[in-house]
């Protein structure tokens, strides 16, 4: 976004509207009375049963509405993300209220999600004619779709699931996670107030108000809830996947990055730093770890050094670096997740500026930080005899998730072999890995990468069902 708010004039937005939360009787994340919330409260409820039961009858009426209106829904959401404070609020609260991500890639993340995510153009029909009449194949919706949504992509992957699922004549129910609820509950209300003013149906977009296990497990159990998508960890979904109900699932990932002799070294490295440092290293997508050739492994360093990375070099210190970020069972530190790469070296008792946005470090292919998903601006990186085992490396420390990957190359070869061995949702090739998400590269983004499921990139399209129409012995003209 060219223009920004004064520092001070938005955190006194934020102040102000977590405030407004407050004294409007939305008690965010505290304990509430087991009641339906009133109208006022904009798509926010007191129990799951009673924002599912207003998001059914919300969708009765998006039913038999054209998809010129539901176009104009989809507007709406846009436009309201869009308006300066809107936008930076939330992504300033995001950040305060999980202390996960960067503000300005939050910024950059919600604009994307805004403006880019496919609308009602995605549902293309399919119409088959011959001797016996014509048969249409189209998208239609499912009903009421129940969300879990994760404290890393908390507002972008409620503005994304939105508009897709609005798109195709669905409502939804959000079950965010409750580390982000206060951001949660504003961006709720803020689109659900609009949407109104617009004329759009009451309750399009509800949720909770405290998300808890119980209130999920609720929603997907309600016969009322005909979808569930899970944007989380392995756990989460593998719940809706053992639901019974249609289910997408957006899995984890553990992104490896190539980079071979025949890459332009200067240009990988920017880009490995941009796309690893991006948000903190939370998206899914971002590259984990990097295995480079050895005759361009050092050149390759100095120039990521030069893109904003910072190099620690002692054995002694790396593994320091990994008792302070891992856990007992050897995952990453919640409490570090997220993180600057400053707020990390500091605990370390390195002092460095925010330019620098990276850590880096060569360690061998089984060290932990390679072998595990850490989502922290933390980037091993491994020396290789050559490309071959570099993208043989690479296919282990994926551990089959089949997300993302990226490699860096000009030999087209060995650029397809990695590409189909991966097996990934998503391939970049010489770019960042944002670049996958629209952001920077072509195709649009989503923050619901449905990889265990088979949806993929999800747009919506993804959110509904193929119905077919048939008039039998009319209408070919051929």
């Amino acid at each position: 976004m060219s223009a920004t708010i004064d520092p001070e004039v938005l955190q006194q937005l934020v102040a102000q509207a977590v405030k407004q939360l407050q004294t409007e009787g939305s008690r965010p994340c505290a304990a509430a009375a087991a009641a339906p919330a009133a109208k006022e409260e904009y798509g926010v409820f007191e129990t799951i049963g009673a924002a599912i039961d207003a998001s059914a009858e919300a969708q009765h009426t998006l039913l038999f509405q054209p998809p010129r209106t539901r176009q104009k829904w989809v507007d709406v959401i846009r436009k309201t993300c869009l308006k300066k404070d809107v936008m930076e609020i939330i992504s300033r609260m995001a950040v305060e209220e999980t202390g996960i991500g960067r503000y300005e890639d939050k910024v950059t993340k919600n604009t994307a999600a805004a403006r880019y995510t496919p609308g009602i153009e995605d549902l293309i029909t399919d119409a088959r004619t011959g001797d016996h009449g014509i048969t249409l194949f189209e998208y239609c919706p499912f009903g009421v779709i129940g969300a879990i949504t994760p404290t890393t992509n908390p507002t972008e992957t409620i503005i994304n699931n939105s508009i897709c699922m609005i798109a195709g004549g669905n409502t939804v129910v959000f079950s965010p996670h409750p580390r982000a609820c206060k951001t949660s509950i504003f961006l709720v209300q803020t689109l659900n107030k609009a949407l109104v003013e617009a004329g759009a149906p009451d309750n399009m977009i509800t949720m909770i108000r405290k998300p808890t296990i119980d209130a999920t497990n609720e929603m997907i159990d309600n016969p009322k809830v005909r979808m569930l998508v899970a944007t989380g960890g392995p756990g989460i979904v593998k719940k809706v996947l053992s639901s019974g109900k249609k289910a997408i699932g957006a899995g984890p990932g553990n992104p490896p990055a190539v980079v071979d002799e025949t890459a332009n070294i200067e240009q990988a490295a920017q880009d490995i730093v941009a796309g690893s440092s991006f948000d903190n290293n939370v998206p899914c997508i971002a590259e984990k770890e990097v295995f480079a050739v050895d005759t361009i492994f050092d050149y390759l360093m100095i120039n990521m050094k030069g893109a904003g990375a910072y190099e620690i070099k002692d054995r002694n210190v790396i593994e320091q670096l990994w008792r302070l970020v891992s856990n007992e069972k050897g995952g990453p530190k919640v409490e570090f997740v997220g993180k600057s790469a400053q707020y990390i070296l500091d605990k370390i008792g390195i002092q460095v500026d925010d330019s620098k946005r990276l850590i880096i470090m060569e360690v061998n292919k089984d060290h932990p930080f390679v072998q595990t998903e850490m989502m922290m601006p933390i980037l091993p990186l491994v020396r290789c005899d050559n490309v071959d085992q570099a993208i043989e490396w690479a296919h282990e420390t994926e551990h089959g998730n089949r997300h993302s990957a990226m490699m860096h190359s000009t030999n087209i070869t060995k650029l397809s072999k990695m590409a189909k061995l991966m097996e990934t949702t998503i391939f970049v090739k010489n770019g960042p890995s944002f670049a996958g998400l629209g952001i920077g590269g072509e195709g649009y983004p989503t923050f619901t990468i449905a990889g265990p499921t088979g949806e993929g990139l999800t747009s919506p399209k993804s959110f509904c069902r193929r119905r077919e129409c048939v008039l039998k012995d009319m209408f070919n003209i051929r």
